[in-house]
């Protein structure tokens, strides 16, 4: 199963971004495979934070615009949101501590360990910081290769 990182997300919404074209064919190639896909939530929560942020794009996606992206995503069949539940907390803890990560760096050990404990089997991101988890296949699908 492949799950998708907040980027990829947000180049596929804005329009502006120059990575767009890439990031929503990449979204729109899950979104009608027959196959499973994944989304952990904390992304979601990042991706509506970051597209309606005033100070991050001029103008901001609306909060009507940001959620009716999320339900585009929703009404595929085979998507799957990621969350916690037992299991996942020791997922967590030996990724971070395996890292030796601190700060925000937490952020994305969420992410890879919410994959993890799922079974994803490759994350989709434009973000290197997840080269430190070794354990999690990463691709950038934006970028040919």
């Amino acid at each position: 199963m492949i799950a998708v990182d907040t980027n990829v997300l947000v180049y596929a919404h804005r329009e502006d971004s120059e990575f767009h074209k890439a990031a929503k064919e990449s979204v729109e190639s899950l979104r009608h495979q027959p196959a499973a896909w994944a989304i952990p939530w904390p992304c979601l929560h990042e991706f509506i934070g970051i597209v309606t942020h005033p100070g991050i794009y001029k103008p901001a996606s609306t909060l009507a615009e940001a959620l009716g992206f999320v339900d585009s995503l929703f009404a595929s069949p085979e998507l799957h949101l990621l969350a916690e539940s037992p299991g996942y907390f020791e997922k967590l803890r030996d990724i971070a501590t395996t890292a030796r990560l601190k700060g925000p760096r937490i952020h994305d050990a969420r992410i890879a360990a919410l994959c993890l404990h799922h079974g994803v089997s490759e994350l989709w991101t434009a973000d290197r910081d997840f080269s430190a988890f070794p354990q999690l296949k990463v691709r950038n699908p934006l970028v040919k290769g």
